[in-house]
């Protein structure tokens, strides 16, 4: 009986901690559903999911996809109103600690980082993204292991959204041979890079192994603009996040990503640094 109850707390707390947008969400898709006269079942076969998937969709626990999204909006003739929800739904899956950065980073005029660990998240590929969550400790279930993944997918709009946003990479050699996922899952990074390299509102750059002490030694930090034109900061380690706003702080965040640009390879020597090593595998 205890075990029970237990339990029961548990899928209490569970549900407690499921994200409001996604209950809003499903209220909403049940409103228009028995407008159009459709009961879960005949729902699920118009869109091609199943009546269990509906039914967690409407019931909060469980994030719509955006597949799911356009396809509902198509049959129930929403107009728009589930896709407007869309990129709130998503940015709802990502670790809690990163929302509030999310949503900074979804409408900045200009964003820079360093990532002297892994490849910055706005440029992993589906492979490599997956590989980084599934090593995650204590482990993740494979649900929230889609989830993060779709999420950090998600934010990749940035890259070409409408107006574009000047984005600034500066990844560490290390970082790019450590071999996440395998070889064919870094291959395939490799080319990635190559690609969104290619964007004019993209730059990529390589700190190259064996420089010595850099002020990127201290961890991986972003610097942004907003569309209001303020700067502000944000760094994370061990499942923690921080937005900067302190302008003094925000500054020396500036400072030292000036001083690791100069010390990086130039946008040229970083892809063909990334092409040989493509190369090499």
């Amino acid at each position: 009986m205890r075990d029970t109850r237990n339990s029961r707390r548990a899928k209490t707390r569970e549900e407690s901690d499921l994200p409001g947008v996604w209950s809003a969400y499903g209220r909403l898709l049940q409103h228009l559903r028995k407008q159009a006269g459709l009961n879960q079942q005949a729902l699920g076969e118009a869109i091609g999911y199943s009546l269990e998937q509906v039914a967690s969709v409407e019931q909060g626990r469980r994030p719509a996809k955006a597949a799911f999204t356009v396809a509902a909006d198509r049959v129930l003739e929403a107009r728009g109103v589930l896709e407007v929800l869309q990129d709130d739904v998503d940015r709802a899956k990502l670790p809690q600690f990163f929302r509030n950065f999310a949503l900074i980073e979804a409408e900045v005029v200009s964003r820079c980082s360093y990532d002297p660990l892994l490849v910055p998240g706005l440029l992993q590929t589906e492979a490599y993204a997956r590989a980084v969550f599934a090593g995650h400790c204590p482990p993740l279930s494979e649900e929230i292991v889609d989830q993060h993944t779709e999420a950090r997918l998600s934010r990749q709009k940035l890259l070409t959204r409408v107006p574009l946003a000047e984005l600034s990479f500066i990844v560490s050699e290390e970082a790019l041979r450590d071999p996440v996922g395998g070889p064919e899952v870094m291959r395939g990074q490799w080319q990635r890079l190559l690609e969104v390299g290619a964007l004019r509102n993209v730059e990529v750059q390589v700190m190259p192994a064996g420089r010595g002490f850099h002020p990127g030694k201290n961890d991986p930090f972003v610097v942004v603009e907003s569309k209001e034109h303020r700067r502000l900061g944000y760094f994370e380690s061990q499942g923690v996040g921080c937005v900067v706003q302190d302008a003094p702080e925000v500054s020396a965040f500036g400072l030292r990503y000036g001083k690791l640009r100069s010390q990086a390879l130039n946008v040229e020597e970083s892809a063909r640094l990334i092409e040989r090593m493509v190369g090499e595998t």
